[in-house]
């Protein structure tokens, strides 16, 4: 398998790709005017939502893959229940156009036919790269993974539907045999809740939740049970500031105190996240701002002992 290489010919000749392409651009330049506790989000909140396609009901959000080198969310894993007889399909956030509160619901680019005939994916298993590429091979869609941005060539999925793959010319490094039994780097949401979270001089919590960005999909924070603490607390901890990870041992350790820790901003669920509150986390353990300079040029050391 090789490597896609990326053209920005336009694919309006797709059928009804050109007006899904210019209802999501709509919707994606709607988050530019707004706030950070606008776009930052508990993935909780998306978890049970029912997903639209654009002629109706496909099922419920059940759970999330995500990239543990960009801290991205990469699918999300959609219960069809008695649709297609409990069928589990992925929607990758390139189909997402728009989300709607109260009741949660998401509507995706897609038809229910095309959803039908997508390839079907075991998601009790690790996802391969070959699956993968099967997988945007049927939607048309480029590769996330090739390029500089953390959706290809762009900042956020919705800027993937302006590129089309081009016949391939470069030998692929992530095809070769030892990636057909799954991709290391993507990692179940389900999974990783409930990681401990170890701090340099002891145990303090772990991981009840994460925080996205629902503009680019990428994981803002993880929510942090302080459970050995008195009292109890949530607090947020940013995927950037974690020193190393032991996917085996099911821990994240971060280069920090238990007492730094304990007298950071607290974090409260039903709060939106404004971005004095992000500042002020910041500022308290002496971090750079994601919003000022790009904080995914480091990314945490995984280990698998």
């Amino acid at each position: 398998m090789s490597k896609t290489l990326l053209s920005f010919r336009s694919r309006r000749n797709d059928k009804g790709l050109g007006i899904a392409f210019a209802q999501i651009l709509r919707d994606r330049a709607a988050f530019l005017t707004k706030g950070a506790s606008d776009m930052l989000r508990p993935l909780r909140s998306f978890t049970n939502a029912t997903v639209k396609a654009t002629d109706g009901e496909i099922g419920s959000v059940e759970q999330f893959y995500f990239d543990d080198q960009k801290w991205t969310i990469r699918y999300l894993v959609i219960n069809t229940g008695g649709w297609l007889t409990g069928r589990k399909v992925l929607i990758s956030p390139i189909a997402v156009g728009r989300m709607e509160p109260m009741p949660e619901t998401i509507r995706i680019s897609l038809t229910r036919k095309q959803i039908e005939g997508s390839p079907n994916i075991e998601t009790e298993k690790p996802v391969s790269r070959q699956m993968e590429m099967k997988y945007h091979d049927y939607y048309r869609w480029p590769y996330y993974w090739t390029g500089a941005g953390i959706w290809g060539m762009a900042p956020y999925p919705a800027g993937m539907l302006g590129q089309v793959p081009i016949s391939p010319t470069q030998p692929d490094p992530l095809s070769d045999s030892s990636k057909e039994q799954g991709d290391d780097h993507l990692r179940s949401t389900h999974a990783v809740t409930g990681y401990r979270i170890e701090a340099s001089d002891g145990r303090f919590g772990h991981v009840e939740d994460f925080i996205i960005d629902d503009e680019s999909w990428s994981i803002r924070y993880l929510i942090i049970d302080t459970i050995n603490f008195w009292p109890s607390k949530s607090v947020l901890i940013s995927p950037q500031w974690v020193d190393s990870i032991s996917w085996a041992g099911r821990k994240f350790r971060i280069n920090v105190t238990e007492d730094k820790i304990k007298k950071a901003p607290e974090f409260h669920p039903n709060t939106p996240i404004s971005r004095e509150y992000e500042e002020k986390l910041h500022d308290h353990y002496g971090r750079p701002k994601y919003w000022g300079r790009d904080s995914r040029d480091s990314t945490p050391d995984s280990s698998a002992a």
